[in-house]
Formats: structure tokens, C-alpha cells, sequence
């Protein structure tokens, strides 16, 4: 098998989530299912949007795998040429009509993702990435004034190296540090307790042992997370419990945006794209974040598919 080519994979992704964009944003997500509970929603749009990607790459790359959230068997990676696609990204965000919803597209090759497309149908932000080709940000030129009422605005786009702030500023310790965390489907149990306890001893004050976070967010798109840790705009994000197809696209993403992506536990320095929980970090953010940030976890993240 020929070595991939890259660039190629990255335009037609890229044209995939056009397509796929279009279809999301004319939908209306009548028909709700849950997988898991009932913070575990899926809709047609996903299996539909699902089925347009695979098959669409299905017949451009027959040689190459895909493993996409609505029919994947396993959340394992293997070393195999593979497209890991998350549909629809926010799921509970697109029922709910909040518009922080993506597509994620990852080409990835030994376990290692190579190429990132993250579109947001609504805003129309595209983020993008080839490994070793940096990292961007195509999106509509804000208007410089409020458009007059019945004169349609004709979006001028523009394309921009992430992070949006070059230099980035440096980031000291978490007092400094707006962090985005995910509360995730799972309501019970031992990596609840973790994280639950893990918001309060980020949150609290430093008196009572607290970091004392400028604050905490949850918005509930694990991939525009990822991507807003590449903008610079946020400056931490810890998960538990996403899987591959939620995080291959972004991981690439931020590491060409001059970010890190670590292990959510403590002393995982060099975590696989499928173990599930992850710190991830803007760029100029040291070691030394990471490891107070690892101070402050209360527990440990534990799921029984990787460990």
C-alpha cells in the first residue's frame, strides 16, 4: 500500500464537511433515541450524516478503515490506515438547538492522527491540521457594522494560523486559568465521584486547598473543546470517557497550534488516542501546569476497555 497522501485526505475531508454541515443545520432532530441513559442521545441526523462520510470515503480510499461512533464494534485503534469520524460532536447540544455542535474527522496511521477537520455547521468555523503543516482556522469575516434590516450580509472568509494570539501569552498556574470540563453520560460510580470532586478542588478557593480557577466550563463538544484550546481562547480542558472519534481530529489540532495533549491521570505523559481521558493544554502552557493540575485530581479516571 502506498504511503497516504495527506493533503489529498485533507481537502476531501474538508468537502465532506461541507456536505455534511448542510445536512445538520437543515435538520430537525425529531426522532430522539438514547444509547447509554438519557444524557446519551443519538438522532437520525447522526446515523445519516454517518452513512454520507463512511460511504463517501468508503469509495475513495476502499483500502483504509473507519471507525465512526454510530456503527463503530470497538473504540480501539489499530495501527491500519483509519478515518475516525464523530458525526455530529454535541449531539445533546443539536437537540437542544445550542449551536456549540461539530463534525469530527481524523485520518489517522499507527495509532497516530495526521489529519484534523473540525467544522461547526452553525458558526461556520473550520478548523483544520496536517501533522507538521501547523494548524488553522477558516471562518467568516465579522462584519464592521450591524447589517440594516432587510440586507442580506455576505460573508467574507478568512483563513488564520492557530493560535489566533502569537506570541500566546504565557500561562503561570490555574489561578490564571479558564478550564473546560465535561460531566459526560456516566452519573455514578468511581470516575463520577473523581470528577465531581476534581470541579470543587479546581473551583474553591486556595485557603481550603482549592486551585482557585478564574472558572470552570462545560459546552459540551469534546472536538470544539479541543479546538478552543488551539485558538488560545481557552486554556485547559480535562476529560473522562470520550472516545477516539471524539478527540482524534482535535488532537492534531492542538498539538499544530503549538498545545499538549497529556494523560487525565497523574504521570501520564504519553497517552494513546483511545485510553479515554486526557488533559489537554494551550500552547506556552509548561509542565509545571500539567503537574499542578494532576495535584488537584481527586481520585483517578478508570475505564475497564483500556485499563
Amino acid at each position: 500500500m502506498s504511503e497516504p497522501d495527506l493533503q489529498e485526505i485533507h481537502d476531501f475531508l474538508i468537502k465532506l464537511a461541507g456536505e455534511a454541515g448542510s445536512k445538520i443545520v437543515a435538520a430537525n432532530p425529531s426522532t430522539v433515541d438514547t444509547k447509554k441513559n438519557s444524557s446519551d442521545l443519538v438522532t437520525e441526523t447522526d446515523k445519516a450524516v454517518e452513512e454520507l462520510i463512511s460511504s463517501s470515503l468508503k469509495a475513495k480510499y476502499p483500502n483504509y478503515l473507519f471507525l465512526g461512533e454510530e456503527t463503530a464494534q470497538s473504540g480501539r485503534l489499530t495501527n491500519a490506515p483509519t478515518f475516525v469520524v464523530d458525526p455530529i460532536d454535541g449531539t445533546t447540544n443539536f437537540v437542544h438547538a445550542h449551536p456549540y455542535v461539530s463534525i469530527s474527522m481524523a485520518f489517522a496511521h499507527h495509532q497516530k492522527p495526521l489529519v484534523g477537520v473540525v467544522y461547526n455547521p452553525f458558526t461556520q468555523h473550520l478548523y483544520t491540521a496536517i501533522r507538521g503543516q501547523g494548524a488553522y482556522l477558516t471562518a467568516p469575516k465579522i462584519p464592521s457594522s450591524f447589517p440594516n434590516a432587510g440586507h442580506k450580509v455576505d460573508s467574507v472568509y478568512e483563513r488564520r494560523k492557530l493560535p489566533l494570539r502569537s506570541p500566546p501569552p504565557p500561562l503561570p498556574d490555574l489561578s490564571n486559568a479558564l478550564i473546560a470540563v465535561e460531566y459526560g453520560n456516566e452519573r455514578h460510580g468511581n470516575n463520577w465521584t473523581t470528577k465531581i470532586d476534581t470541579f470543587s478542588a479546581l473551583a474553591k478557593d486556595k485557603s481550603i486547598g482549592g486551585a482557585m480557577v478564574q472558572s470552570v466550563r462545560s459546552l459540551g463538544s469534546a472536538a470544539l473543546n479541543m479546538c478552543s484550546i488551539a485558538r488560545g481562547d481557552l486554556d485547559i480542558y480535562w476529560e473522562g470517557g470520550c472516545w477516539p472519534w471524539d478527540v482524534a481530529a482535535g488532537w492534531v489540532i492542538v498539538e499544530e497550534s503549538g498545545g499538549t495533549v497529556v494523560g487525565g491521570n497523574k504521570g501520564e505523559w504519553s497517552p494513546n488516542v483511545d485510553g479515554r481521558r486526557y488533559l489537554v493544554l494551550r500552547a506556552s502552557a509548561g509542565k509545571e501546569v500539567v503537574e499542578e493540575f494532576w495535584s488537584k485530581i481527586q481520585g483517578k479516571l478508570v475505564y475497564e476497555d483500556t485499563d
